[in-house]
C-alpha cells in the first residue's frame, strides 16, 4: 500500500497513476456537486471548487494534459475550463467512449496512460476501459463497482484534486512526505 494525503491506496492503482499522460473529467457530479441552479430568468449556475482548480493547473503545469467531456452544453463549463487552461473541451457528449478513443488517437497515447473521473453510469464504458478508471465518493453504485479507484472526497467538494495531488505524489511533486510501498 502507499499512503497518500487521503489515505492509503493500492500500489497497483499508485503505479496505474504515475503512468498517467492524460486526466478526462466529466464535469457534473465530479467538478460540481451534480446540482444545477435554475434561475428565474432561465440562466444556469454551478459551482466549482477553487482546490480543483488548482490541481488541474498543477498538473497542466506538470506536463499532464486534461480533458472534459460532459453530457451537458453550458458557458459556464466553457468559461471555467478556459480559465484553467483546459485544452480539451466536449461538451453535449452522451457517447464518451467515442471521445475518449478519439483523444487516444489524436495524442497517441494507450488506454494505459490515461485516467477517467465520473460519477454515473454514462462514464462507466471509459472507467472501465481507461488504464485508470475513478470513481467520486458519491458516485452511482455501479461506478463504485466498476472503478479501479474512489475518491474519499465527494464530486463538487475536491476530488479532482484529490486525483491530481495523486498524479504529483507519483511525480515527486507534491510537498508531503513521499508515501512508501508497505
Amino acid at each position: 500500500m502507499f499512503t497518500t494525503p487521503y489515505g492509503k491506496i493500492s500500489v497497483e492503482n499508485y503505479q496505474r497513476a504515475s503512468k498517467i499522460k492524460l486526466l478526462i473529467c466529466d464535469v457534473d457530479g465530479v467538478f460540481s456537486d451534480g446540482r444545477i441552479y435554475l434561475g428565474n430568468q432561465g440562466e444556469e449556475l454551478k459551482a466549482f471548487h477553487t482546490k480543483d482548480g488548482f490541481g488541474i493547473k498543477a498538473i497542466l503545469k506538470l506536463g499532464i494534459d486534461v480533458a472534459i467531456v460532459t453530457g451537458r452544453q453550458s458557458n459556464i463549463v466553457e468559461n471555467r475550463m478556459k480559465a484553467l487552461g483546459v485544452p480539451y473541451i466536449f461538451q453535449g457528449q452522451e457517447d464518451k467512449l467515442t471521445v475518449y478513443q478519439s483523444l487516444l488517437k489524436t495524442l497517441s497515447l494507450t488506454a494505459q496512460e490515461v485516467a477517467y473521473i465520473g460519477d454515473d453510469v454514462v462514464d462507466l464504458p471509459v472507467i472501465e476501459d481507461c488504464g485508470l478508471g475513478v470513481a467520486v465518493n458519491d458516485a452511482h453504485p455501479l461506478v463504485l463497482q466498476g472503478a479501479d479507484l474512489i475518491t474519499q472526497t465527494n464530486g463538487g467538494f475536491g476530488a479532482v484534486r484529490e486525483i491530481c495531488d495523486l498524479f504529483l505524489q507519483c511525480n515527486n511533486q507534491l510537498n508531503i512526505t513521499q508515501g512508501k510501498s508497505e
